[in-house]
Formats: structure tokens, C-alpha cells, sequence
């Protein structure tokens, strides 16, 4: 199982497909997401082992060169965080909802990874970047002091944050377009 996670983003389509087959290639690593993102950026997000993940950012960023506009390497990840970057965590029981959003995709998986370990709560989704303008969004659940304390926690230290809000108990029909 994979216990890190990377990102490139790069401001080049084109070396962001080439860059993507040199990190794998350099290492065992999984592409957990390589697209393209508002607006005419590439990232390339990739799991598995620290060393094999360091490895292959190595190898991504230099080859990426003066493309690379920003990079994200995290060991020790929670369980959650790459089912919620691919969109299949299950939430067992719905409770509040908690919104972080952040004018960057690296700040918004930085959070989701300490909100998740910061309390007992449910990371249903990290959005990242598309369609949003390049941004990154953490949606989450759990019941509203976990929910607090998890928004409370990714707040702090993490860059370019847009803004937060705590919904203690969301209407069902909301929560449908959540899931």
C-alpha cells in the first residue's frame, strides 16, 4: 500500500505527458492523477513508497526543468487521502460538512491530509484544479466537533487559503450533490 504522495504541476501540457512517463520509469509508482488543469497547466500526481515517490519527483522536476511550477511531496499520507483525490472514499454515516478551499492544488491536498489526521472524520473528496480555476477544495464530514477541529487544524500553516465554512447539519439534498 502506498504510504506517499507527489505532485508536479507544470506549466507546459506537452512535458507534463512526457515528464509523466519519466517518473514512472524512474521508479515504482502509481499515477494516481496526470491532467491537465485550469488554466493550461499539466500535473502529474503520483503514490507508493517514500523512497520510490522521492525517486520519481527527482526525476520529475529535473527533467521538468523551467516548467515546474510548484511540487508536493508527502510521506506517511492518511488512508483516506488518495481515495478522496479519486473520488471513492465511502462515507458510512453523513454528519457536518466542512469546506476548505485554496487558491492551490499542493495546499489543498496538504490540508486534506491534516484535517483527516487531525480528528475522526470522512475526507469525501479533494478537487483539484479542474474547472475551478486551478484551485484545490477539501470537502469532508463527521460529526461537527471532529468537523471543527479538522478545519481548524488544515487552517493552520497551509498557504493560499481562499476560505472555510462549517455546515453543522447539512440538508440530505446538499449531501447528495456531495457524494
Amino acid at each position: 500500500m502506498a504510504n506517499a504522495i507527489g505532485m508536479i504541476e507544470l506549466s507546459s501540457i506537452a512535458r507534463g505527458i512526457e515528464i509523466s512517463d519519466f517518473m514512472v520509469k524512474a521508479a515504482q509508482v502509481e499515477i494516481v492523477r496526470a491532467s491537465t488543469v485550469c488554466p493550461g497547466k499539466y500535473i502529474i500526481l503520483i503514490a507508493g513508497y517514500t523512497g520510490d515517490v522521492t525517486a520519481s519527483m527527482d526525476e520529475g522536476k529535473k527533467r521538468g526543468g523551467e516548467c515546474v511550477v510548484d511540487t508536493l511531496l508527502i510521506p506517511n499520507i492518511h488512508p483516506q487521502l488518495i481515495p478522496a483525490i479519486s473520488m471513492t472514499n465511502q462515507v458510512e454515516q453523513p454528519g457536518a460538512v466542512g469546506v476548505l478551499e485554496f487558491y492551490s492544488i499542493a495546499s489543498a491536498i496538504r490540508a486534506a491530509d491534516i484535517a483527516a489526521k487531525a480528528a475522526n472524520v470522512t475526507l469525501i473528496e479533494v478537487k483539484i484544479g479542474y474547472a475551478i480555476g486551478g484551485k484545490g477544495v477539501v470537502v469532508l464530514t463527521g460529526d461537527v466537533g471532529a468537523v471543527r477541529a479538522a478545519v481548524a487544524a488544515a487552517e493552520k500553516g497551509i498557504d493560499l487559503l481562499v476560505g472555510t465554512t462549517v455546515i453543522p447539519r447539512p440538508s440530505p439534498k446538499l449531501f447528495e450533490t456531495l457524494l
